[in-house]
């Protein structure tokens, strides 16, 4: 029985290799992608002469995300050249990192007068008028003849970035501020509570699993769930007695169109003194609560000052 299934392993494996077939080479160093790496540094520098030395006579740009795209020409991409210099701060396009070209001649007849090349890259900038940040990965397809003429592009990328900057020519509501609402009356319900050492009730305002930042973590820190809030708290208010809160100005709720998010913006002074030195301290609060559709905070951002609470 062993030698059987030991038979019919080594037939599949034969039949495995039987099945491959080669069907060209693939180089990490090659003319066409030197050709390619050129004309993507002239891209760069907005140099329309020198692109235009690259591109064969009937080259013709794609759209891989598009299947309806029935191609541009060189004209149209010199056009675009010219586009990307006038519009586009900062210009890079680089290597995406640990990612190299390769350059791919096949073997089939009607491929043998071409080499493709593949590249993996970032494109960076800013746009000039509406300082979208551009920073988004690229792969494109080249087609380069046997004269080292770029004949195709077919480039895939993120269109998102696009619409946001085409977007940003128009101006568009995104919701409506109140300055009274309340959602406001729950912040100002919930910081006085806390401010008259009314914890259970300050804490009943918050969904169970909401998260707790504040401007002092690091960006890559995890926030903060519920229960860690609480200890943090305990432990401020350790060396800390708070005295009152009093609201500055008058917070704002935003009910953004985008997303139905519901934010409360505020802003507070601290008054408090230090128990180890008796210290008075005033010290400015920034709140941003986020509400879920039952009304409660489920997101809290504070900005304030660990500088002002040191010795």
């Amino acid at each position: 029985m062993k030698k059987a299934i030991l038979i019919v392993m080594m037939g599949t494996t034969l039949i495995t290799y039987a099945q491959k077939k080669a069907n060209g080479t693939i180089y990490v160093e090659h003319p066409a992608i030197t050709v390619v790496e050129a004309m993507t540094k002239a891209f760069v520098s907005g140099d329309e002469n020198k692109v235009a030395s690259y591109l064969a006579d009937d080259f013709k740009s794609y759209n891989g995300t598009n299947q309806a795209d029935k191609g541009s020409d060189k004209a149209s991409f010199l056009k675009s050249v010219k586009n990307w210099k006038d519009n586009i701060d900062y210009l890079s396009i680089k290597r995406s990192p640990g990612a190299y070209p390769d350059a791919l001649e096949y073997t089939d007849d009607n491929q043998k007068d071409v080499v493709w090349v593949q590249t993996w890259e970032d494109v960076k900038g800013v746009h000039k008028k509406t300082g979208v940040k551009i920073d988004m990965p690229i792969h494109k397809l080249f087609v380069v003849n046997k004269d080292k003429k770029i004949k195709s592009i077919m480039t895939y990328s993120d269109a998102g970035v696009g619409s946001e900057i085409n977007d940003s020519y128009s101006v568009r509501k995104n919701g409506t501020i109140y300055n009274h609402h309340d959602y406001i009356n729950k912040v100002r319900v919930m910081v006085q509570a806390f401010g008259n050492k009314d914890y259970d009730k300050a804490y009943s305002f918050y969904d169970k699993n909401a998260s707790f930042r504040n401007i002092n973590m690091a960006p890559d820190e995890k926030s903060l769930n519920l229960d860690q809030m609480k200890e943090m708290d305990k432990k401020m208010t350790q060396q800390f007695d708070v005295l009152s809160m009093d609201m500055v100005g008058y917070p704002d709720y935003f009910n953004y169109e985008l997303g139905d998010a519901k934010v409360v913006q505020s802003w507070w002074n601290c008054n408090m003194t230090r128990k180890s030195d008796n210290k008075k301290i005033v010290l400015p609060v920034l709140f941003i609560d986020t509400f879920n559709s039952e009304g409660l905070i489920t997101d809290e951002i504070a900005y304030y000052s660990e500088k002002l609470l040191e010795k």
